[in-house]
């Protein structure tokens, strides 16, 4: 596996900085943030001098019972060919459920939610893996989740499920360990036994990030400083193997660089501490796994999506809880998803909180509670603007028919500031065709 080294994810609101800093040696983007056709300046200066860039992806949902898409897979292929990137990643999560597989309406959660670690849910993301990496030019790692709760009758831990994972299709793995910091936290899983279940030699890399904890629940939000047990297990790991590549991932609330640069000098700290200490690992025992048949993965991928549904339906739809669930931590789930879409649509359509002012963000979370999101967060703003002007939330005034000009301007397949010269255009062409 190449050497990475030490490196930070790129995001546009630190791309100067993240240019300037020393000692990155590479960066993970985004993949659905990126374009090929038009990739970034900063992005494409970094590669000019030699620094990795890596795609990361967050909407594959290798975890759900359904076959990879067949677009997304691709273009996350021609994310990997435009960057010229050694690897691609992505997530051992499922984002979506239901759909034809369970004759019920498809749901997004616009989050990443666990993967029950049960044998059906294995065979199902093995054969998920296999596929994405038929289509991809370059070797694909997953990643362990951080999750707020835990799926009853669950027949692996979590290092077993990602060894047999490795075992069974040869993937790489992207180790999170802040997200066995939160695992830790919210489900009871120690990191050590962790590490000590998972295949060392499979490890890509490892993400390292922070977050907070509320009432005992740890939010793993990539807007907060690492934290010294993250830091902890980040030395555990590098005690037991060399990590190719360590990255810190900050997604909001960017401090200024220095504090950036001091979190990766405490990175680089506990991998010099782990090695220090690293005696030599025996190799795990390797199992023989056979493929499972396809006819059986269809049967597995039926009962997995039911129970996806079920689960996702409780968190975004008001549905009752699945037997066996922690109803509490279900309700913070959902609160925390509801957050997160009002957060999210205020990001791709800003216009929205500016119309609405303080009534966007209660009134977006009253609007979420019983509209589950269905078709990605840009629909999820026009459907939320929808509901508001057709169910008599809004008086007549000034913030109505502001609104309201906002949505029809969105709302067709052409902007409404544009269809005059769509017209134009289109009476043009049929003049010069019958000519």
């Amino acid at each position: 596996m190449e050497r990475l080294g030490t490196g930070i994810g790129w995001r546009p609101e630190i791309a100067d900085a993240v240019e300037r800093m020393p000692g990155i040696d590479w960066v993970e983007a985004v993949s659905e943030n990126v374009c090929p056709g038009h990739l970034p300046d900063s992005l494409q200066r970094l590669r000019a001098r030699g620094v990795t860039v890596v795609p990361h992806g967050v909407s594959l949902g290798l975890g759900g019972a359904d076959r990879p898409d067949a677009g997304r897979l691709a273009a996350l292929a021609e994310r990997a060919e435009a960057l010229g990137s050694p690897l691609v990643t992505e997530h051992i999560a499922f984002v979506r459920a239901g759909g034809p597989l369970t004759a019920s309406p498809l749901l997004e959660a616009g989050h990443l939610l666990p993967v029950p670690r049960t044998r059906d849910a294995l065979d199902v993301l093995c054969e998920n893996v296999r596929i994405a990496q038929d289509a991809l030019p370059v070797p694909l790692a997953v990643e362990n989740i951080a999750a707020l709760i835990s799926w009853p009758g669950e027949e692996m831990t979590e290092g077993q499920f990602l060894y047999e994972l490795a075992d069974r299709t040869g993937v790489r793995l992207l180790i999170d360990v802040a997200n066995l910091h939160t695992n830790h936290v919210n489900r009871g899983e120690d990191p050590a036994k962790a590490l000590a279940e998972l295949p060392l030699e499979a490890i890509a890399y490892v993400h390292v990030a922070g977050g907070f904890e509320r009432d005992g629940v740890w939010h793993d939000s990539h807007a907060h400083p690492v934290p010294r047990p993250v830091l902890d297990i980040l030395t555990d790991l590098a005690s037991r193997v060399a990590p190719p590549g360590v990255l810190l991932e900050r997604d909001e609330n960017f401090p200024e660089p220095a504090e950036l640069e001091g979190e990766l000098t405490a990175i680089r700290l506990a991998v010099e501490k782990g090695a220090a200490v690293r005696a030599e690992a025996a190799t795990p025992t390797g199992h023989d796994t056979l493929a499972t048949p396809s006819a059986a993965t269809d049967a597995a991928r039926q009962r997995l999506g039911l129970a996806q549904a079920a689960l996702l339906s409780a968190l975004v739809a008001g549905t009752p809880v699945p037997e066996g669930f922690d109803r509490v931590r279900l309700g913070v789930q959902a609160r925390a998803l509801a957050g997160k879409r009002a957060d999210v649509v205020a990001k791709v359509a800003p216009e929205l909180p500016q119309i609405l002012g303080e009534a966007y963000r209660p009134g977006f979370l009253a609007y979420a509670h019983g509209h589950p999101m269905t078709g990605g967060y840009r629909r999820d703003a026009l459907d939320f603007a929808a509901h508001l002007l057709l169910d008599g939330h809004l008086a007549e005034g000034a913030v109505r028919r502001e609104l309201r000009a906002w949505w029809l301007e969105r709302s067709g397949p052409v902007p409404r500031s544009q269809r005059p010269a769509v017209r134009a255009a289109r009476a043009a062409r049929r003049v010069l065709l019958h000519r």
